[in-house]
């Protein structure tokens, strides 16, 4: 009894074993009863698997971006905005924002930019022109991205400017449908006569948008005359004479106007005197209409492309300075109820 036993236990043994060997699987991966094929192997000049595509920002990276903002106000504060949200969407974490305002003081851009061209910054952003200016004197090695800036060619004094600024400069324009704006007075203010101009004489790209606007309302038959101003503080008493001589005051993207609308509005609704701007920050705070472009978009626009130069995809040098696509006609409704002015058709309401 005792060796059947242990005969049976040898028996089922040898059965199981059996089984394990028709049945298991191959820790290899190959079929039943055969061997397994050796894992192909991969020569040098084949690309591997794990390799980061083509242009694909390397996470491991990190980059250092220096902000000089001239003035605090709506219209640059949204490119800014809208800057560094689009870096950050693309290069999570990687970027640090050195972010500084001038508060509208122009030496203060350069000593700002200064401080930028010391600390070897990957990359400076000038928002508005005095800003881009400042960055442009003091490197020649750093890329440099304007926004805000109107007109790049009367910016840096380039004649006959095809787009490209070439060196370590590019960025985007706010630059408007002039024409189309000075056409928006006529279709408010069909009966008016005299148009005043408003804008600071220390910003260039405000004295080149008075000048292209006042000939195109010269040739819609308006008189337009230019009343310039060189600080906030002469503001009030040029605004004052413009208001007296004037049925409907023009500005243009302005920065100094855009951090003092409260002075222009405080002299032009008391008068009864409409203002017609050149962007939706200002109508905002003085104006009964514009036709404006987003700047929150301008700055994403703006941080594309600066993500493009960090990640070595492409070359400052090569990159055409990029224009708002869309501009939409606005108006400010508490104003207009105040004037009693009936927006024309296909205007939106400033939210």
């Amino acid at each position: 009894m005792k060796k059947l036993s242990k005969l049976t236990s040898v028996l089922m043994a040898g059965a199981m074993l059996l089984s394990l060997a028709a049945c298991g699987g191959n820790p290899t991966g190959g079929e039943s009863g055969t061997s397994p094929s050796p894992a192909p192997s991969q020569s040098a000049a084949e690309p591997s698997n794990s390799a980061a595509p083509a242009n694909t920002p390397d996470a491991a990276a990190s980059y250092t971006v220096g902000i000089c903002q001239l003035v605090q106000h709506e219209a640059l504060d949204a490119a800014t905005k809208g800057f560094i949200d689009a870096i950050n969407e693309a290069l999570p974490g990687q970027v640090t924002f050195d972010e500084q305002n001038a508060s509208n003081d122009i030496p203060m851009c350069s000593t700002i930019i200064n401080q930028f061209v010391a600390s070897n910054v990957n990359l400076i952003l000038a928002n508005a022109t005095p800003a881009l200016q400042a960055a442009t004197a003091a490197t020649v090695d750093i890329p440099i991205l304007g926004t805000s800036v109107t007109e790049y060619g009367v910016a840096m004094g380039i004649k006959d400017f095809t787009g490209t600024v070439g060196g370590n400069v590019s960025g985007t324009s706010d630059l408007a449908p002039l024409a189309d704006q000075a056409a928006m007075v006529q279709e408010w203010f069909p009966d008016a006569k005299n148009v005043g101009l408003i804008y600071c004489s220390a910003e260039p790209n405000s004295q080149y948008q008075v000048d292209v606007v006042k000939t195109e309302l010269e040739a819609l038959g308006y008189t337009a005359t230019l009343y310039s101003f060189s600080d906030s503080n002469d503001l009030a008493a040029v605004t004052e004479t413009a208001v007296a001589a004037s049925d409907v005051i023009y500005v243009p993207t302005d920065n100094t106007v855009a951090a003092n609308t409260g002075i222009i509005d405080n002299i032009c609704r008391p008068a009864k005197i409409p203002v017609i701007c050149g962007e939706e920050g200002i109508a905002r705070g003085c104006g009964v209409a514009t036709l404006s472009i987003s700047y929150y978009d301008l700055g994403q626009t703006t941080g594309k492309m600066a993500v493009k130069i960090l990640t070595g995809e492409s070359d400052v040098s090569t990159m055409p300075v990029e224009y708002a696509p869309n501009f939409t006609p606005k108006y400010n409704a508490d104003i207009c109820a105040d004037l009693g002015l009936t927006p024309p058709e296909g205007y939106e309401a400033i939210g």
